[in-house]
């Protein structure tokens, strides 16, 4: 399987959101700028999190992005059903059933088996990522118990870099 970098932008951008000052929202004009890339593009992923109730948006002069709840609430897969749709990484078109044509209970539990191998392998890994929160991310990379927040509304340019 591989994931799009739409949603390793999606989780950077709940990690962002999850370290900035307290109301005080993000503009998608400083997450843009933070990230880089397309704008429109990083403008879609994250009304996706809007739309899966992840993220909220503030419109006006002082509006912008904030979480919708708690980082230690958010799980990587709300994150990527948000922005990826429902886990299935086998599409089952049929080649076991047109190979074994000739055999068709053959075709039937060959198809079976890696149908089920498969859709094993996405609950495990479902699992998993249901169980890791956008929190542990953070403690995580910042190996703290206590998460430092900024105010990336206040960062110049030349000071993230």
């Amino acid at each position: 399987m591989q994931l799009t970098k739409g949603f390793e932008q999606a989780a950077c951008i709940m990690a962002l959101l999850a370290t900035q000052e307290k109301n005080s929202p993000v503009p998608s004009g400083v997450i843009n700028a933070t990230l880089g890339g397309s704008a429109t593009y990083l403008h879609k992923i994250m009304r996706k999190l809007v739309v899966g109730g992840l993220i909220s948006s503030v419109s006006g002069n002082n509006g912008g992005f904030s979480l919708a709840k708690d980082p230690a609430e958010i799980t990587l897969l709300e994150i990527y059903h948000a922005t990826e749709g429902q886990v299935k990484t086998f599409q089952g078109l049929g080649f076991f059933e047109r190979a074994f044509q000739d055999f068709p209970s053959l075709a039937t539990q060959g198809d079976a088996a890696i149908t089920g191998a498969f859709h094993e392998a996405d609950r495990r890994w479902s699992d998993y990522i249901g169980s890791v929160t956008v929190q542990d991310l953070l403690w995580e990379t910042f190996k703290v118990d206590q998460i430092p927040l900024v105010n990336w509304n206040d960062l110049s340019e030349g000071s993230k870099r």
